[in-house]
């Protein structure tokens, strides 16, 4: 308990640490200290900080259950939330900065270039999910709330697949980023799997008690 109301008053830091990154991007940029081409690097890094945010999120339950401490929840609706945030930072630097908010090439970028009909899509899907990410929404949902905020995985994973055709030759950081989802996505199934397992040897226990 101690050590759960350590993490929790320590949220507010937490809160503001997030938001570092965008300051240093915002500091290099007016530094005029992002090389070349500044705008390129403002949508990559923000594109590379929403895949981060997204797997310190799928972090989260694995890291309850490691700890067995409830703490790390407390965090994942935040980390869910700054995902969104940078996602609509990388979006914006796209239709801002590349696309000039000119809506008929965006269309035609969709069409015609696959990484950005996967960022689009995985932009899509992340929408409904940080607009139900309160307390309202959670009751008002009930068992849904859960079915609708698995998609996160599925959001991550064309997030990662994004980043891999956009880079194309190095392709370190996305493989980084793949195992990373991969290690997750096999801990949340084995997790499932031993927690039905775990139920189904109760309910037989409890059977064969009844009939003895």
């Amino acid at each position: 308990m101690r050590q759960n109301h350590f993490f929790l008053k320590l949220k507010p830091l937490f809160w503001l640490a997030c938001l570092v990154p965008l300051g240093v991007l915002v500091f290099r940029f007016v530094s005029d200290d992002l090389g070349a081409n500044p705008f390129e690097v403002l949508t990559r890094e923000s594109g590379e900080w929403t895949l981060r945010f997204l797997l310190l999120t799928l972090l989260m339950s694995p890291l309850r259950g490691i700890l067995g401490q409830g703490w790390p929840l407390a965090y994942r609706r935040m980390l869910g939330l700054y995902s969104f945030f940078y996602a609509c930072v990388h979006l914006l630097t796209y239709i801002w900065f590349d696309q000039f908010f000119d809506g008929e090439e965006i269309l035609l970028d969709i069409i015609k270039r696959p990484f950005i009909t996967l960022g689009m899509l995985a932009f899509i899907l992340l929408l409904p999910l940080a607009l139900t990410s309160n307390r309202g929404m959670i009751r008002r949902l009930g068992r849904n709330w859960k079915k609708l905020h698995r998609l996160v995985y599925l959001v991550a994973l064309l997030g990662v697949l994004h980043f891999l055709l956009l880079v194309k030759a190095d392709l370190l950081e996305p493989a980084i980023y793949m195992g990373i989802l991969l290690l997750l996505l096999g801990y949340r199934l084995w997790h499932g799997l031993w927690t039905k397992g775990g139920i189904t040897m109760a309910r037989s226990a409890s059977i064969a008690k009844t009939l003895n």
